[in-house]
């Protein structure tokens, strides 16, 4: 495949990126084209973002990917001023899915099939709500979303674990304080989040299962089995998809789909390869 690093521009910052398009010679079907928005504190090289560009240009897809202002936990980019997913708002989130839609249009790619893993496949489906010309939509580990998404932290103690209302209240008084910016520690992934980012998490992100009622567009839906049913709810999304929805549970399967990268390949190529030609007609 062919793959260019590219920019995005934003009201602030710009998304850094990658467009990744077929090679010389293959195939390329006209406007065919994937969006894929990453995970929570993930960005554009790592996971899903990084193994499956190769097999959807062999499709004769382009690929876009992109980190939002949000990726990773913490970085600097072009100055020494802290950015990442500590700092990040689900309203930043996407803004920044809606940056880089425009973006690609702009390149001639209209109606991007939009993919997204865990945070990413919350955000892809307000994003096909708000686009609802997308053609087709596929979540990798998409999480519950809503606010019920943090109120426990699972079997894996994720985000404030068993602290939820200690972190809330003390993250209540940073702000009232004025220090809304300011770092504070919480006892599972991702580690470190700033007060105004932790009151924005447990309050905005977006309800997976509520969006779903209003997706109409084809739908692929992906878990792993060693992932959680209830934080990454394939089955209740099919179930409240107003369109139609399939669902594959992948077998010896983590959420970061470690050694398991082939199946998943496999499998998104075995879903999508037949819609193609009644997605993108020519």
């Amino acid at each position: 495949m062919q793959t260019e690093l590219i920019q995005i521009p934003t009201d602030t910052i710009p998304l850094d990126g990658a467009i990744f398009s077929p090679s010389e010679g293959e195939k390329i079907i006209p406007g065919g084209s994937a969006l894929f928005f990453h995970g929570n504190t993930m960005n554009f090289y790592s996971g899903a973002a990084r193994f499956l560009p190769k097999v959807l240009t062999q499709l004769g897809l382009t690929v876009l990917t992109f980190n939002r202002r949000g990726h990773d936990i913490l970085t600097t980019r072009a100055s020494r001023a802290a950015e990442g997913g500590a700092l990040q708002t689900a309203a930043e989130s996407i803004a920044d899915n809606a940056y880089a839609a425009k973006w690609f249009a702009e390149q001639g790619f209209l109606k991007p099939i939009v993919m997204g893993h865990s945070y990413g496949g919350m955000l892809a489906t307000k994003h096909v709500v708000d686009h609802p010309q997308t053609p087709a939509l596929i979540l990798l580990s998409a999480g519950r979303g809503g606010k019920s998404q943090d109120t426990s932290g699972g079997k894996e103690k994720l985000f404030a674990g068993d602290q939820l209302e200690d972190l809330k209240s003390h993250a209540q008084k940073l702000v009232s304080q004025g220090m809304g910016k300011g770092l504070m520690f919480i006892p599972g992934w991702w580690y470190v989040i700033s007060a105004e980012s932790f009151l924005d998490r447990i309050i905005n992100v977006p309800d997976t299962i509520a969006l779903a009622k209003q997706i109409t567009c084809p739908v692929f839906a992906i878990r792993g089995d060693l992932e959680e049913k209830v934080r990454y709810p394939a089955e209740e999304f099919q179930a409240a998809c107003t369109g139609p929805c399939d669902v594959k549970i992948i077998s010896n399967c983590d959420h970061f789909y470690n050694d398991r990268e082939d199946e998943v390949s496999d499998t998104i190529i075995q879903w999508l390869s037949p819609l193609l030609t009644h997605l993108y007609p020519h």
